[in-house]
């Protein structure tokens, strides 16, 4: 090794770091975008096949009360179930998960695509999460209208902050 603190870089590379927020960004998206796809393919497996089973099963191993108003409501919904909204349940949920997971991976690698992409697609879906807002305020949705704004937002400000060189 050297003294020489010009020749020290060329010699041992600092490794690089993750942008903090990003990687956390990314993090979250790739978490969504795995359970979607696992969601996408348990209703493709579902496809042709009885769901009152399954959903009973469900209840027992949740130690639910199988003689509920709401376990027979949910029986009756999910028997209703056409094959076909499993397949539309299904490709949407594949769709939807390969956009999450490629947003995800680019927001990884740090690819400016992805931010701009994250950023459409992200905020394409605040005008829907503020209607189911009006018809009904849940915590749940405050919560997933706050993530996805604070997301917007922390990543239009890191695109301006590159594009002014500060960052």
């Amino acid at each position: 090794m050297t003294d020489d603190p010009e020749l020290q870089p060329a010699l041992a590379p600092n490794p690089r770091r993750h942008h903090f927020g990003l990687a956390l960004i990314a993090l979250f998206k790739l978490f969504k975008g795995g359970l979607l796809l696992v969601t996408a393919i348990g209703l493709f497996r579902m496809i042709h096949s009885d769901l009152s089973p399954v959903v009973e099963h469900w209840i027992t191993v949740l130690r639910m009360d199988p003689d509920s108003h709401y376990f027979h409501w949910l029986l009756a919904k999910v028997a209703a179930i056409s094959p076909e909204q499993l397949r539309l349940a299904s490709a949407g949920s594949f769709f939807y998960s390969a956009l999450l997971l490629t947003e995800g991976i680019g927001l990884w690698f740090e690819r400016r695509w992805a931010e701009y992409l994250t950023i459409i697609a992200t905020s394409s879906f605040v005008p829907l999460e503020l209607y189911e807002l009006c018809k009904r305020v849940s915590e749940v949705r405050l919560v997933v209208l706050g993530i996805n704004l604070a997301i917007v937002w922390y990543l239009v400000r890191t695109l301006r902050r590159q594009r002014h060189g500060k960052d």
